[in-house]
């Protein structure tokens, strides 16, 4: 059974908009610009979906981070990520496998220490060398663990690997854990994942950026971390499309926010 679609009133839609508009003047009239950077995560294999990702962020002028799942990566995503100038594809873990069924853990891991970390590290170096292959110098090496879950004592032995970074969900603790090691993570994410993949709605999920531009506006969270929105593009749905496409061009049009590349965002590391 497919879950119900998000319901949004118009009376909603439109203070959620108007509301993430006047965040915005404040920023402007601060002196201020917003960092944001666009993370969809699950590539495997090109075609018309991939294709629409591709088109709506560069239409909205949204360099994008690109995870790719090394293990289940087709040699023809290469081809297509090689035409798209503003893509920057990053490791997607190695399998997309939880390894964390019957440990007690809550949710699923594939890079926890389940294993032991010589495991981990073994399927991210193999990982690391499929997307090396796929796409030369375009890769960067940043990992995104699936289900947003790392264990951090992997860290040291990933900046020693030459790895520059990682990108898992929510605000970080710290910027750099180890020298030449950034973490950026997501904090915003348009759809809602229980009982079904859907759209989790606009108000809902403008009220989410909403928070985070005032939290780094004011002082309430660092505003040196970039905010980072979440799509996953085999899950959009219609509104779902509809709402990203807007919300990549109000960043884009507005003097005091603006998409940023994710190379940028491991530049010190």
């Amino acid at each position: 059974m497919h879950a119900a679609p998000a319901v949004d009133t118009a009376v909603d839609t439109a203070l959620a908009w108007d509301s993430l508009a006047v965040e915005l003047a404040a920023w402007q009239a601060a002196g201020k610009t917003a960092r944001l950077f666009w993370r969809d995560d699950d590539a495997t294999r090109p075609g018309p979906v991939l294709d629409r990702l591709f088109a709506v962020t560069a239409a909205a002028d949204a360099p994008l981070m690109l995870a790719v799942i090394p293990a289940d990566a087709v040699a023809e995503l290469g081809d297509a990520v090689a035409a798209a100038a503003h893509v920057s594809p990053v490791q997607h873990g190695w399998a997309h496998v939880n390894h964390a069924r019957g440990s007690g853990d809550k949710g699923a891991w594939e890079l926890g220490l389940h294993r032991g970390a010589a495991a981990v590290l073994a399927d991210l170096e193999q990982g690391r060398a499929r997307c090396a292959d796929l796409f030369g110098a375009a890769f960067l090496p940043v990992v995104v663990p699936p289900w947003n879950r790392i264990d951090a004592a992997l860290f040291p032995e990933l900046a020693a690997r030459g790895f520059r970074g990682v990108s898992a969900f929510g605000r970080r603790s710290t910027a750099q854990p180890v020298a030449g090691f950034a973490i950026a993570n997501t904090h915003v994410d348009p759809i809602r994942w229980k009982d079904g993949a859907r759209f989790a709605g606009t108000a809902k999920t403008l009220a989410k950026l909403t928070d985070e531009l005032a939290a780094r506006r004011t002082g309430a969270a660092d505003d040196r971390e970039a905010i980072g929105l979440v799509t996953h593009h085999i899950a959009l749905d219609a509104q779902g499309w509809d709402f990203v496409a807007r919300l990549g061009g109000v960043i884009a049009a507005h003097a005091a926010a603006r998409w940023i590349a994710p190379a940028d965002l491991f530049a010190g590391a």
